[in-house]
């Protein structure tokens, strides 16, 4: 009895010793695939190092019948561990309210910058003109015709906009003057601003003696649109030949 339980017992550790050698084998087998920096690191830290299965997850095309498409499914599952790199948020300035910025001054900037409308615009549309009449290029001369075209808009805006500036600039000297005595400030409205430009213009062609002119002018442009939606009468003739 003694002899048989020695030899089981032999038995059973062989089978341990095989059991194992084939569990170290395959650990062996797994740390190959694993960089030497990362057994390095974990050999240092004692950390587990997590390996992805490779062919855990494969996606299968699929048809609903024979006569069908095949589909990809959209349904992939999300890893349990992933990568989560926190983006910076994303700070909007508007340098309206920055103090660094400064204030805006409407007026400086029109006095400092008003030699772009009275002297570079009007001197580079004449090289403009210029090159049109030495050029030989329709496409180019399309460009350089489409060039002055844009710096006839500036120059036609320019007096516009300096007439606004004048005129919100010059309530905004009388709004504080009113606020001085206690009165609450108004300020103007776009229609107030257009209404009070046709009285500066109409106040100035009258002092330049153009005012008739003016007027005449509007009036025949105004009577032409009129005239286009106006109905035309039709000629009788050919019913009184029938």
């Amino acid at each position: 009895m003694a002899k048989d339980r020695d030899e089981s017992e032999n038995e059973v550790s062989d089978e341990e010793i095989a059991f194992s050698s084939e569990e170290e084998k395959e650990i062996e087998r797994k740390l190959a695939d694993i960089p030497f920096e990362e057994l390095q690191r974990a050999r240092s830290d004692g950390s587990r190092i997590a390996r992805p299965v490779r062919g855990a997850h494969k996606q299968q095309l699929g048809r609903a019948n024979k006569n069908r498409p095949s589909e990809l499914s959209c349904k992939v599952p999300v890893g349990r561990f992933r990568d989560v790199i926190q983006a910076p948020k994303k700070v909007v300035r508007d340098p309206r309210f920055e103090s660094l910025c400064g204030k805006l001054d409407p007026e400086g900037f029109r006095k400092r910058y008003n030699f772009l409308y009275d002297v570079e615009l009007p001197q580079e549309k004449e090289k403009l003109q210029k090159l049109i009449k030495k050029s030989k290029d329709a496409n180019v001369i399309k460009e350089l015709k489409d060039h002055i075209s844009w710096i006839d808009k500036q120059l036609k805006s320019a007096p516009r906009r300096t007439v606004e500036s004048e005129i919100v600039s010059e309530h905004i000297k009388k709004e504080r003057e009113a606020a001085k005595d206690g009165k609450r400030p108004y300020y103007l409205k776009k229609s107030e601003i257009q209404n009070r430009k046709l009285v500066k213009k109409f106040d100035d062609l009258k002092a330049h003696g153009k005012l008739e002119s003016f007027i005449e002018k509007k009036r025949r442009k105004n009577a032409s649109k009129d005239h286009r939606f106006m109905p035309y009468r039709k000629s009788s003739e050919g019913v009184q030949d029938s």
